[in-house]
């Protein structure tokens, strides 16, 4: 099943896309869902009584209702828009970190965490007086339950989790942690971003308290976030941005705030990405997640066997494919990943290099970057072809560098 047809870039450029974990490429029908809305609704939202606006308003509550039902939320309520997952998150550090938080309470981030998830919370245990502590990955790029049990203890008062990590792929144990932090008495925050492309996600059978996930690494345009709460954990939450939208009544000296969910949506939305989301949703569920892992699981593990045949790569992927997602971060040795991913542009082969808004994860494996290959629906295995025949080209060309290195 070759889906890239259904993908505009890949018929005006003659790429190999392999950086879908940094941003999905947009199929026609969502790139034709925003058209239509600037030519037929274009309007602000929950502010006109005249009929476009109502229209427009409708349209975007409705993207709320399909996004609540995408992932079984109780309720559309629970549901806020935000710009992307580090927005959301930024959002649970300032108006649920710093209001719950108090002197020698512990957060518990995983090591694999991104800066998205790690950043905002050195910063609130600094202002609260209360520890940041690290779960850290063992030989084989997973977390242990002895290494879960240890870490979140009665102290513990939120844990951040990465469902799948964006630089080893590693499919983390949110079941086991949700509930071990749930006994401590502790909310879990999931970070959806690299999990809910390729795999569907419930939140009540989850019993996540809070999920984060970005719009563009699903399909959908550039600049939409989606932040999932429990209801009742929202209702006590003080709102983030003040603004437009957001309030009840406004006085000189005090201002009451609107429900849920408008009260975290202050200032116009970008409306077109919310229906553009509404649009790739339909899209994903129109090819179902059953068939999304079928070809994935098809592709990954060609790429993961041919390219351990490069006795020249070092690859940082766990060897349990069953906890292992779309994402094999690797490098040839002695190359700096920079120079590697500069050749396979030459060949067309779109990698990324770098830290991957990972530095403690790097630090913590002894390396500084890795060039790291995403996949998603469209790839195929030509794809793969392309980045081992990118890769030899590479090598040939860096290997009378590395023998004197």
């Amino acid at each position: 099943m070759n889906l890239k047809k259904d993908f505009p870039i890949f018929k005006n450029r003659n790429i190999t896309y392999l950086d879908s974990g940094a941003t999905t490429q947009k199929p026609e029908q969502v790139i034709q869902t925003i058209d239509e809305f600037y030519k037929k609704y274009n309007a602000n939202i929950h502010r006109g009584a005249y009929s476009l606006s109502i229209e427009a308003t409708e349209y975007y509550e409705n993207t709320r209702v399909k996004i609540a039902n995408f992932i079984n939320a109780k309720s559309k309520d629970e549901i806020i828009f935000s710009k992307n997952a580090t927005e959301s998150l930024n959002l649970l550090a300032y108006s649920y970190g710093l209001e719950n938080l108090k002197k020698d309470d512990e957060v518990v981030i995983s090591i694999m965490e991104h800066h998205s998830n790690l950043v905002p919370w050195q910063k609130v245990c600094k202002n609260t007086g209360s520890k940041l502590n690290y779960m850290y990955i063992n030989k084989e790029f997973e977390l242990s339950d002895e290494e879960i049990e240890s870490k979140i203890t009665d102290r513990t008062k939120i844990v951040g989790i990465t469902h799948v990590s964006n630089v080893l792929g590693t499919i983390n144990n949110i079941d086991k942690i949700i509930k071990y932090a749930h006994k401590k008495g502790a909310i879990v925050i999931v970070d959806a971003s690299q999990s809910i492309p390729h795999m569907k996600i419930d939140v009540q059978d989850l019993n996540a308290d809070f999920l984060v996930f970005s719009g563009h690494k699903m399909l959908a345009p550039l600049g939409i976030g989606v932040l999932y709460g429990k209801k009742e954990l929202l209702n006590k939450m003080s709102p983030f941005i003040m603004g437009g939208d957001m309030i009840e009544y406004v006085y000189e000296q005090e201002t009451t705030f609107a429900p849920l969910p408008n009260k975290f949506e202050a200032g116009t939305q970008n409306i077109e990405a919310i229906v553009g989301l509404g649009a790739a949703i339909d899209y994903i569920e129109n090819i179902g997640y059953d068939k999304i892992k079928e070809i994935e699981d098809e592709i990954i593990s060609y790429a993961i066997e041919n390219l351990r045949k490069l006795d020249y790569l070092d690859l940082y992927l766990t060897p349990n494919r069953e906890n292992h997602s779309s994402v094999i971060s690797f490098n040839i040795k002695g190359i700096h990943p920079h120079d590697v991913a500069s050749i396979l542009d030459s060949e067309k082969v779109c990698v990324r290099s770098g830290n991957h808004c990972a530095q403690p994860l790097m630090r913590f494996l002894g390396i500084d970057s890795t060039c790291r290959a995403s996949f998603y629906l469209y790839n195929t295995k030509q794809d793969v072809d392309n980045l081992i025949k990118a890769l030899e080209k590479a090598y040939n060309m860096f290997k009378k560098y590395i023998k004197n290195i």
